[in-house]
């Protein structure tokens, strides 16, 4: 199934900015999130083909989120791809255990990301 609508998810706004551009860019259709809770709200309303999952945000932080979206029947058909600063391989291992397909340490390389998004 192709992918043609990617929620980012990211409390960061440059982050959330730099990731929109560069996928719109692409030809992607862009949503975005700010927190944990909220991603998990537009997952299930705008039913985006991907997320794009930050790690370290307040409250809810990308492993809860990513363990939830994935463990939901709602939203476990959608994939996820950590794309995070936390970049110790215990967290990639962790981030993958809570369902993630992917995971990438940022700065996220563009040509990686759009790569691994084409490979879904």
């Amino acid at each position: 199934m192709p992918v043609k609508k990617i929620l980012v998810v990211d409390d960061s706004p440059t982050e959330r900015h730099l990731l929109t551009e560069l996928l719109t860019k692409n030809g992607y259709q862009v949503i975005t999130a700010e927190s944990g809770e909220e991603s998990i709200e537009k997952a299930k309303t705008e039913m985006p083909d991907l997320v794009l999952m930050d790690v370290v945000m307040p409250g809810l932080n990308g492993f809860q989120a990513t363990r939830t979206l994935t463990r939901d029947d709602a939203t476990k058909h959608i994939p996820v791809i950590v794309c995070t600063s936390k970049g110790q391989e215990t967290d990639k291992i962790w981030g993958l255990r809570q369902g993630a397909q992917d995971y990438l340490v940022k700065p996220i390389n563009g040509d990686e990301l759009l790569s691994k998004i084409a490979a879904l």
